[in-house]
């Protein structure tokens, strides 16, 4: 096993509040990185990726949204989700119908298939919380402060 290199002595360039470890930026970027590693074998059990499982997980909850609603729920837009609905209709996981109502809707409905997977996706929550070092309670309110900063970001954007 190959010995870790050490970290150079020099000064540094930027003051220590500059410095990776303390950016809540990267901590965020990084902690993703490393939740969708532990995802990705778990997920493979279901076929899917992480992208789509996040999706299943929006029509478990709602069947039947539009894509409208579905990107927004996802925070996928449609450039990005439409792609992703193609390739999980040929898995014959969703459907994806005009509205009767409007025509201008399309709707994204679970096939059997779809709902089917919903029971054998529950195990995978198990395995995170096992994985995340949390309680219960501390995931719930790290859950409940990411959505806060995400609205905050989302906010701070929008007025950009």
């Amino acid at each position: 096993m190959a010995t870790p290199r050490k970290l150079p002595t020099s000064a540094p360039l930027i003051r220590p509040e500059m410095s990776l470890d303390q950016q809540l930026c990267f901590a965020l970027y990084s902690a993703s990185l490393a939740m969708t590693k532990v995802y990705r074998p778990l997920l493979a059990r279901l076929g899917l990726t992480y992208p789509q499982y996040v999706v299943m997980l929006a029509l478990w909850e709602y069947d039947g949204l539009s894509i409208g609603e579905l990107g927004e729920r996802v925070a996928l837009d449609s450039g990005t989700l439409t792609p992703l609905l193609k390739r999980m209709q040929a898995l014959g996981l969703v459907e994806r119908t005009r509205s009767a109502a409007d025509e201008r809707l399309v709707l994204v409905t679970l096939t059997r298939a779809g709902r089917e997977l919903a029971a054998r996706a529950e195990a995978i929550v198990g395995e995170i919380a096992d994985a995340d070092g949390c309680t219960m309670r501390e995931r719930q309110a790290l859950t409940q402060t990411l959505q806060s900063l995400r609205g905050s970001l989302l906010g701070h954007a929008a007025q950009q």
